[in-house]
């Protein structure tokens, strides 16, 4: 995992909310975003700060972790 902040070149990420935000409280999200092979993740309440970037098997091995869950 690589911690950095929200500076550089993450302006150029598309970054993207779960489908299952709490609607009614629209920045109470994290975001994702994919770039080659890594998954950056932030807070979607502060997009300029802190983000952290994994490997994207890791990735993919968390999201099928949290679907059983």
């Amino acid at each position: 995992m690589i911690l950095n902040s929200g500076a550089g070149d993450g302006s150029a990420l598309r970054w993207r909310k779960s489908s299952h935000s709490d609607s009614s409280n629209p920045s109470d999200c994290v975001e994702v975003a994919a770039a080659s092979s890594r998954v950056h993740v932030r807070d979607s309440k502060d997009a300029a700060g802190p983000r952290f970037v994994v490997a994207g098997p890791a990735w993919a091995a968390f999201v099928a972790y949290a679907a059983r869950r």
